[in-house]
């Protein structure tokens, strides 16, 4: 019989937890470590900070679901990694601190045969000084939680501009090395839809702010992509929606602090800038959760586990960004001091950034960091369980499962509106994520065909559509693992 913890609940958490449940006889056990209650679908947080969904659209609490699916599940956070064991306790495992209840404070080791860190990764606000959720006046949609308090501040801003007061909205990045710049686009989309809703679009300057060096890099370095019969850069396809939306952008900028309705940041120019707002959404950094890992004796080998986030078959070797190949990126997303501890979605570490890096003339590092949420998540969550299982089951197994994002692609939905008939979709698919300049030396790096954008109601509706298939599939419903990743 083998144990298998999952730490984390999330899209790579969950994913990786319902396949080894599934796939898996009862002798063998599954248990997930996870601070929250409930499960969401991080994508349709957007729909909340436009108050067009509440967040019980897009949750479940974990509890009955893992109880029927006989998913063990403990209410715990993390604390740190023992992949020897130690003196007391001869088998691996991981201490955790329980968040809720009767054993609220208490810690437990919590031991495996196998461990997935899927903990995801820290949202980094105090990264920016006075960047913080619902404070001097900027917003988050990272979390259902944080969406719905943006939504009531946006919802406040609406109705002083039927009264007659002219604002200005800033959405886009809260720090020089941010990521999701996706998210954010989309938010900015859906609330600009928004505001033409109430018929107050008119009263507002609305500003997409990003560490980008480009519109459309999304941390990707932009893209070649087919568009129609058309070949288009990203770049020129988001200034085109932006300039038929009315929208104004700063680029390049890297905010370092925020003030009530102030946003100061850095230029790669080396300028130090400041714009103001009514209201404002920036994402922040993401960083590791900072945990720390020990041998059998308490000796600390964190530097064997992390460098940020979880270390994985990557090839980490510093190298000048010209030398920067797709084979340096992981294929198992297993540690590589501990064949059996792994690492999908955005908790492990990646080799390097995918845009080229850039820094301001004072030396400040302004370049988003590589994208790992949505579907990757789960296509590296489903490997890693389908690699556990073969270990479980053979001993020697090679891991047969791999999966680089140097040849993976992946999808981006971006819908502005709400319902059935009213709405947009802004849809970019891009293969690979990493672009193989190799492989395609005259296409940026990325396939034509498989790499391509679309704007019309029909994203729109793949959009609605998505949120309700992956709801169906996080609830494990009759089939749901039909439903890919």
């Amino acid at each position: 019989m083998s144990k298998i913890v999952v730490l984390g609940a999330g899209i790579a958490g969950h994913v990786a937890a319902s396949h080894l449940r599934r796939k898996l006889t009862k002798e063998h056990e599954v248990v997930v470590v996870s601070p929250n209650s409930n499960y969401q679908w991080i994508p349709s947080n957007i729909w909340v900070g436009i108050g067009r969904m509440k967040p019980r659209d897009l949750i479940f609490p974990l509890a009955p679901l893992y109880a029927k699916k006989h998913i063990g599940y403990k209410q715990a956070k993390a604390i740190s990694f023992y992949p020897e064991g130690d003196k007391d306790e001869q088998t691996p495992y991981v201490l955790v601190e329980y968040v809720v209840g009767d054993k609220k404070g208490k810690q437990e080791k919590v031991t495996y045969d196998y461990l997935i860190n899927a903990t995801g990764p820290k949202l980094n606000f105090e990264g920016t000084e006075g960047l913080s959720p619902g404070k001097n006046k900027a917003h988050s949609v990272c979390t259902y939680t944080h969406a719905q308090e943006a939504w009531v501040a946006l919802e406040e801003v609406i109705k002083q501009m039927k009264q007659g007061k002219k604002v200005k909205i800033l959405i886009g990045t809260g720090h020089a090395k941010a990521t999701c710049q996706g998210a954010a686009f989309e938010y900015i989309l859906n609330v600009e839809q928004e505001l033409r809703r109430h018929k107050v679009r008119d009263m507002a300057q609305i500003t997409w702010i990003s560490n980008e060096y480009q519109l459309g890099d999304f941390g990707m370095d932009g893209m070649l992509l087919s568009y129609g019969s058309n070949i288009m850069k990203s770049n020129e396809m988001v200034e085109m929606v932006f300039e038929d939306r009315g929208i104004h952008w700063i680029l390049g900028a890297g905010v370092n602090k925020v003030e009530d309705g102030v946003a100061h940041y850095e230029t790669l120019d080396g300028e130090y800038k400041q714009e103001s707002y009514d209201f404002a959404m920036l994402i922040p950094s993401f960083s590791g959760h900072g945990f720390k890992a020990y041998d059998k004796n308490g000796g600390d080998i964190t530097e064997k586990l992390f460098k940020g986030f979880m270390i994985v078959d990557a090839d980490y070797t510093p190298k000048p960004y010209e030398e920067w190949t797709v084979q340096d990126w992981p294929e198992t997303y297993q540690n590589p001091s501990y064949a059996n501890i792994f690492a999908p979605g955005i908790a492990f570490a990646p080799p390097h950034g995918i845009s080229k890096p850039r820094k301001s003339r004072n030396g400040t590092d302004i370049t988003p960091a590589p994208p790992r949420t949505g579907m990757p998540s789960g296509i590296t969550a489903k490997l890693v369980a389908d690699n556990i299982i073969g270990m479980i089951k053979n001993p020697n197994h090679d891991l047969h499962h791999k999966g680089s994002m140097g040849n993976m692609g992946a999808a981006c939905i971006a819908s502005a509106g709400f319902g059935m008939t009213k709405g947009s979709g802004i849809s970019i698919t891009t293969y690979p994520i990493v672009p193989d300049f190799k492989k395609y030396p005259d296409t940026h790096g990325r396939k034509l065909g498989k790499t391509f954008g679309s704007i019309g109601l029909a994203g729109h509706w793949l959009k609605l559509a998505l949120h309700y298939a992956f709801l169906y599939k996080a609830k494990m419903k009759p089939f749901w693992w039909l439903i890919p990743e």
